[in-house]
């Protein structure tokens, strides 16, 4: 017989995953949203989206006043065989992801690539005005 070490925390996820799972299939919650990373370099904004198993074009990108609306959809695939899930996180049919983009952002000529299920959307910053010296004539 083996000891096994309980955890309450582990049982108390399951059932907060059961939970989402059951509350999304009812339409009261939203569902699980693809996990994304945001960054700034010298040149651009990065927006990067983990989307597995979706393909481009069940893939969408809306900007609007800087805010920038990434969805996916795909339908339901019908399986002959139901399954009995003992752990079930991936993402099913729809998502909706929203981020603000600063406003330096030049929103009006953004960049996609999607590739090996992640999605990169790319906006160059607005080259600002530099500051600059002012000569000061002799009254």
């Amino acid at each position: 017989m083996a000891i096994v070490k309980w955890t309450p925390f582990t049982e108390l996820d399951s059932v907060e995953r059961r939970m989402r799972r059951l509350f999304e299939e009812i339409g009261f919650a939203p569902g699980l949203a693809p996990a994304a990373d945001v960054y700034e370099t010298d040149d651009e904004v990065v927006v990067e989206l983990e989307v597995p198993g979706y393909e481009e074009k069940e893939l969408s990108i809306e900007v609007s006043d800087h805010i920038l609306a990434i969805k996916g959809a795909r339908e339901k695939t019908k399986e002959e065989k139901t399954k009995e899930f003992a752990l079930h996180e991936r993402l099913e049919r729809e998502f909706e992801r929203r981020f603000v983009l600063p406003t330096e952002a030049d929103t009006e000529h953004m960049k996609a690539v999607f590739g090996k299920g992640v999605l990169e959307v790319h906006a160059q910053k607005l080259q600002s005005a530099k500051p600059g010296k002012v000569e000061i004539a002799k009254g």
